[in-house]
């Protein structure tokens, strides 16, 4: 052979190497203000939704978190904690038939009720088939399939709160990132404390400090991805309860994608 041609043989070997090592790209970036897909549009009109909901959407802004978060038809999702199903709803509709939501109730909530959990509802009916709960206490979380994507809204600080436990948020959050395919998410909502506040405003007013989020979530392995700002409210200062009716239903609140590493696969 030749030398230019062991040359280029050579080349091309470590092109193909380096190719193989070159990380997947990122996807593509939320747009602030664009149109909710079709699919996505029609899981948040679909007339299985109570009007209720529906009524709150403009407030809660789920097309936009939505698309933020990355969901697609065909995902497997787990909605952590949640509460009466407004999500679990919407995530039912969205992921389709192909995909899978499962509604993980903390046992540590349901024995506090002393009642069957609300969002059960919404996974016995048959418009919602491809929903399921989970009923387990928080440290065990698990799925019965790997997911590719873990939901929580407004209740990560609820797991620091005394009357939670309080439980093992570590533990939590290296189990969520064990229950994720590599490449899945972990998208976090939730109302905002002051900044430098950490955990202190949990219990009295139902906020936690942004960043004491993020470094507990990067703790557990997590690739901090980005926020977005479509729920921050700048006539909230911060320093009252969540239940306060000066600020109840538009409270500032944070959006938070954290990823675990690795090639997405679906």
């Amino acid at each position: 052979m030749y030398p230019r041609f062991r040359w280029a043989a050579l080349s091309a070997v470590l092109a193909l190497a380096a190719c193989a090592t070159v990380p997947p790209p990122p996807p593509p970036p939320y747009e602030a203000g664009a149109p909710a897909p079709a699919w996505l549009e029609a899981a948040l009109t679909d007339p299985a939704r109570p009007a209720a909901d529906m009524v709150r959407d403009a407030q809660r802004k789920p097309a936009e978190t939505l698309m933020f978060a990355g969901l697609q038809p065909g995902m497997k999702v787990a909605d952590l904690i949640p509460g009466q199903g407004y999500y679990t709803r919407i995530l039912s509709k969205a992921v389709g038939p192909r995909g899978r939501v499962y509604a993980y109730v903390p046992d540590e909530l349901s024995k506090l009720a002393n009642r069957e959990p609300a969002v059960a509802e919404v996974t016995r009916d048959p418009r919602f088939s491809n929903s399921r709960m989970i009923l387990s206490p928080l440290p065990l979380f698990s799925t019965p399939e790997r997911l590719d994507m873990v939901f929580t809204a407004l209740n990560y600080h609820d797991m620091h709160a005394q009357f939670m436990g309080p439980v093992d948020v570590a533990t939590v959050n290296r189990r969520i990132f064990l229950a994720l395919k590599p490449g899945g998410v972990f998208i976090v909502i939730d109302h905002a404390a002051k900044p430098g506040s950490g955990l202190s405003a949990v219990d009295d007013l139902h906020r936690i400090d942004q960043a004491a989020v993020r470094r507990e979530i990067e703790a557990a392995g997590f690739v901090y991805e980005g926020e977005a700002q479509f729920l921050a409210n700048p006539r909230d200062n911060r320093s009252v309860s969540v239940f306060d009716p000066s600020v109840r239903g538009k409270t500032s609140q944070f959006v938070m994608k954290f990823r675990k590493p690795g090639r997405a696969r679906r």
